[in-house]
């Protein structure tokens, strides 16, 4: 905690043990029991030792448990009563199927105080993350933007494209006419496949950022649709166009 303080984190997290998937009930329970105590000591070691830099930090408690619903609750009820000013779910896309990430989701979201931030932690592709949302989730993290860019893949309105694909070597549009990012105002298809062939690095990060751009993009359609009352209606719209796409996308 006193490292994450001096280097001025706005959310910083305590320590956990994610459970890895599959494990046994004994194992998720040792982990559950570890968890709940660091985080009590990181609670009173996050107030012991106070603001540093002239504005407020806050420490997140990280619920785990793995699929196992008793686990949950107890997890979720221990760190409420230490009064976080916001709560992760740990411990899930680790390769359990998704109907049991989705499942331990809406358990454990309807359990965290509903004025406090909700974070589903290492999720995932948009679709995910419009399921989460409907379940309570206010904010995510994860690396598949940029990993996915890394490897040459993009997200767009009309599903993925591996843009290496000897497909586009010869596709004069943007990754996605939807999109305005700087990428896709600039580059084709074929020129971004140019330079994933020729292992220049420009490429990898030229996708990233369409993918950041992507991914923001969705939330915030997502929140505005959430302020005006047709977020379920935003969501089935998004998907069918996502999914109707897809193979447009990925062979177009």
């Amino acid at each position: 905690m006193e490292i994450q303080r001096d280097l001025g984190s706005n959310i910083m997290m305590v320590l956990d043990e994610c459970a890895p998937y599959p494990c046994d009930y004994r194992y998720a329970l040792k982990a559950h029991q570890l968890t709940i105590d660091w985080a009590r000591r990181s609670r009173d070691a996050f107030s012991e030792i106070g603001e540093r830099h002239g504005f407020i930090q806050h420490q997140f408690a990280i619920v785990q448990g793995s699929v196992y619903a008793d686990l949950r609750r107890q997890s979720a009820e221990a760190l409420i009563e230490m009064d976080f000013p916001g709560y992760a779910i740990g411990g899930l896309s680790v390769g359990e199927p998704k109907q049991a990430m989705f499942e331990i989701t809406g358990l454990v979201t309807a359990l965290l105080p509903g004025n406090k931030p909700r974070y589903l932690m290492g999720v995932g592709k948009p679709e995910d993350l419009l399921e989460g949302i409907e379940l309570g989730v206010d904010m995510f993290d994860c690396i598949m933007p940029t990993r996915n860019g890394r490897n040459g893949t993009a997200f767009t309105s009309g599903g993925q494209i591996v843009i290496k694909n000897a497909k586009f070597r010869e596709q004069f549009a943007p990754l996605d006419e939807a999109c305005n990012c700087y990428t896709c105002r600039t580059f084709t298809r074929a020129y971004l496949r140019h330079l994933f062939s020729a292992q220049e690095v420009l490429v990898l990060r030229l996708i990233s950022l369409h993918n950041l751009h992507f991914y923001l993009g969705l939330m915030g359609r997502a929140r505005q649709a959430i302020l005006q009352g047709r977020y379920l209606e935003f969501k089935k719209d998004f998907l069918a166009h996502y999914h109707s796409n897809r193979h447009h996308a990925e062979s177009s």
